[in-house]
């Protein structure tokens, strides 16, 4: 009688840890992967990325030790210039025939403050993966008119281009290059819980 009652709560509490466990889908009309990289050192130049999926995996509702999963297709990268965009997706840049997807999966996700986050992580783009870190801010959680859960996290990011083989460039005249290496990330994800 004694082990069926402790087999008993033990089967309980797996019940209980695995429903738990909350699985979140990125909300793709609300959210957003963009970027910002220097043009002629005097200016930035903008742009984004259209076709991505995002799984963030939580043990309840607190997102620390959360498992982040990304996947952005290269070729659907827009900075509102067909030439440029082109461009981007070709050998030079991205290759996106040879390297159709970049990836993020994350390591660590850890509290830093009371909404704040950094979420560690593997990304690999043009066949390289490096650590990256991003910064990331808890911006709420609330029911939306069809009564489903949804939170939000804007992360922000920087990473130096020539890490990836992404070097293509010139160099000015006057001096400087005529695209930046350092390109500045700000994603603004609104997650469903499913």
């Amino acid at each position: 009688m004694y082990k069926f009652i402790v087999a008993s709560i033990l089967v309980v509490m797996l019940a209980l840890s695995v429903s738990a466990q909350n699985t979140w889908e990125t909300d793709l009309s609300h959210s957003s992967v963009a970027f910002t990289i220097s043009h002629l050192v005097v200016a930035d130049v903008s742009g984004k990325f259209t076709d991505f999926t995002g799984t963030i995996k939580t043990k309840g509702d607190d997102f620390t030790g959360a498992q982040v999963e990304v996947t952005i297709k290269t070729a659907s990268i827009n900075t509102n210039n067909e030439k440029r965009d082109g461009h981007l997706r070709s050998a030079d840049f991205f290759d996106a025939e040879k390297f159709p997807v970049l990836t993020f999966t994350s390591t660590a996700f850890e509290k830093t403050g009371e909404n704040t986050y950094k979420i560690t992580g593997n990304l690999t783009m043009h066949g390289i993966t490096r650590l990256v870190v991003l910064d990331a801010k808890f911006k709420g959680q609330i029911k939306d008119p069809w009564g489903n859960t949804k939170s939000g996290f804007k992360a922000t990011t920087s990473l130096d281009r020539y890490d990836y083989d992404l070097k293509y460039n010139s160099v000015l005249e006057a001096g400087g290059l005529l695209i930046g290496k350092t390109v500045d990330i700000e994603i603004n994800l609104e997650l469903t819980r499913k």
